[in-house]
């Protein structure tokens, strides 16, 4: 996916109000500009296959192929401490 294409889809997914869908903990979006990478880390399957529902038709008419996702469980999370 272009970052054109991305763009517009996240601007598609703001208008349809699953700008911040349910469930979502974090989205990444990266590599090359012609060739973008999307990886999203998601409270449960439910949550994300739901908002599949609302994604799906989007890519679909901009002409992205979604693929097949990589459903993944997590074995361990760390993060930075929080600075104060």
């Amino acid at each position: 996916m272009t970052t054109a294409k991305y763009d517009e889809c996240i601007h598609k997914l703001k208008a349809a109000g699953a700008e911040h869908p349910q469930g979502r903990l974090h989205h990444f979006c990266y590599g090359d500009p012609n060739s973008l990478m999307v990886t999203d880390i998601w409270d449960s399957v439910e949550n994300f296959e739901k908002f599949g529902a609302t994604l799906v038709p989007i890519l679909n008419e901009l002409g992205v192929d979604p693929g097949q996702p990589a459903v993944q469980p997590i074995h361990n999370v760390i993060e930075a401490p929080a600075f104060t």
